[in-house]
């Protein structure tokens, strides 16, 4: 075991390791094995066909964990399975926004052996100015990142109880600590996660359940493409870099939590 000072030490160092310029995911080797482990774990990925959830895929199958991929696009989410080998029964069409959907998933999942982790990389950004945002655009920012999260966890929470250990992993992303003007609707979507997932982490504080957010800055990744906005792509976080982030949080400590990582481009740290 070791203290709290020497863990996050150690997630320092580990962090500057991963988001290093390596070909493949490295590992920190530790004395008595700090460091949880994620071969043979039962992960449940939504927003699989995403570009940092596909990245997400490919390095947590690398690693030996098995890896559930859900999604709404049939196309891209039968691409992406092809190509990192992952057979029929672990993968999922699925709208997260559709309760009854998600349900049926995590059942099937459950039943064959249980989750070890959930990741949410679902989201839509929709920035807008108020005067612009419709109460469409503002119900369908909650309905995919709020209501969409909260459906995930809910289905998941039963049988993480019953084991009493599991880790949810849920991407905030800055705005959902430091709103920005234009960011009303998405903003909104975002504080409500966190506020959801501190709740949560009060209810099942008894048990082994580990609940981590991560504030992402801007990443450099398809979520942009529909957002009219002038950015700066080649300054942001590449897709692999935030995605790398994702699979060192599966791998915590069995003697802490991370319950919040920030991680941020260099030009524009708004925390």
């Amino acid at each position: 075991k070791i203290s709290m000072p020497q863990f996050l030490q150690l997630f320092n160092t580990a962090l500057i390791l991963l988001i290093g310029k390596q070909n493949r995911p490295c590992l920190v080797i530790l004395k008595n094995k700090v460091m949880e482990t994620i071969k043979g774990k039962r992960v449940l990925l939504f927003g699989a066909t995403g570009g940092i959830g596909a990245k997400v895929a490919e390095l947590l199958i690398g690693g030996g964990a098995t890896v559930f991929l859900l999604a709404r696009n049939t196309q891209k989410l039968e691409e992406v399975a092809s190509r990192l080998s992952v057979p029929a029964g672990q993968y999922f069409k699925v709208d997260i926004t559709d309760a009854v959907a998600v349900d049926a998933a995590v059942a099937q999942v459950v039943a064959g052996g249980g989750v070890d982790i959930l990741i949410n990389a679902v989201g839509v950004g929709i920035i807008k100015p108020l005067e612009t945002l419709t109460h469409q655009d503002f119900m369908d920012s909650l309905q995919i990142n709020l209501v969409g999260s909260f459906n995930a966890v809910k289905a998941v929470m039963p049988s993480m109880k019953e084991a009493k250990k599991g880790l949810i992993i849920n991407i905030p992303g800055v705005l959902g600590k430091v709103p920005m003007a234009g960011a009303a609707a998405y903003s909104a979507s975002k504080y409500g996660i966190v506020g959801m997932m501190q709740s949560i982490r009060e209810e099942v504080k008894r048990t082994e359940i580990r609940i981590t957010n991560l504030f992402l800055g801007g990443v450099d990744s398809p979520f942009w493409d529909t957002i009219d906005l002038r950015v700066q792509k080649d300054k942001m976080i590449v897709v692999e870099e935030a995605a790398r982030a994702i699979w060192f949080l599966c791998q915590q400590p069995r003697s802490g939590v991370v319950s919040e990582m920030v991680l941020q481009p260099f030009n524009h740290q708004a925390i």
